[in-house]
């Protein structure tokens, strides 16, 4: 005695078959379509509890109160800078004063620069960007300290 076709070619042997293949294999699917019939047999997934997460409340408030106490910061800092241009990092990252610890630094205190002249790098998610003097002169002052961080827009150094 054959088996009788149940839907889309298969039987039910066939079906059974692909149900055990896809409960105890690593499929989780299998979608089978023949003209009209349509055959899925899917694996059951089980929500797994997701781990407590820590309150944010916190972290976030602190940092919000710090960030409002920052900017009377700078702005007093900038209040207090020397006469001069002054030259400001163009993106967040770290301030080098020379291209390699061993090297010489680009600038020191008392040099003269020209417009186009390499004064710095700041290293950003791993890349090392050289950043230009914008302004002929002489450098008056370095305000941040080799292999610190700096902000975008922060005060690095004076150029008179």
């Amino acid at each position: 005695m054959s088996e009788k076709v149940i839907a889309c070619g298969l039987t039910l042997d066939d079906i059974n078959g692909l149900a055990d293949k896809v409960n105890n294999g690593s499929l989780s699917k299998i979608k089978i379509v023949n003209g009209a019939s349509e055959i899925i047999i899917e694996k059951e997934t089980k929500a797994v509890p997701m781990p407590a997460m820590p309150p944010v409340m916190n972290m976030v408030s602190q940092a919000a109160a710090a960030g409002t106490a920052e900017p009377a910061a700078d702005a007093s800092n900038e209040a207090a800078l020397p006469s001069g241009n002054v030259v400001k990092a163009p993106i967040v990252g770290t301030f080098y004063a020379a291209p390699a610890p061993d090297k010489a630094p680009f600038v020191t205190v008392g040099q003269q620069v020209k417009k186009g002249d390499v004064i710095m790098i700041i290293e950003s998610m791993k890349l090392m960007n050289e950043v230009t003097s914008e302004f002929d002169g002489t450098v008056k002052e370095i305000l941040v300290e080799n292999g610190n961080p700096v902000e975008f827009d922060q005060p690095v150094m004076i150029i008179e």
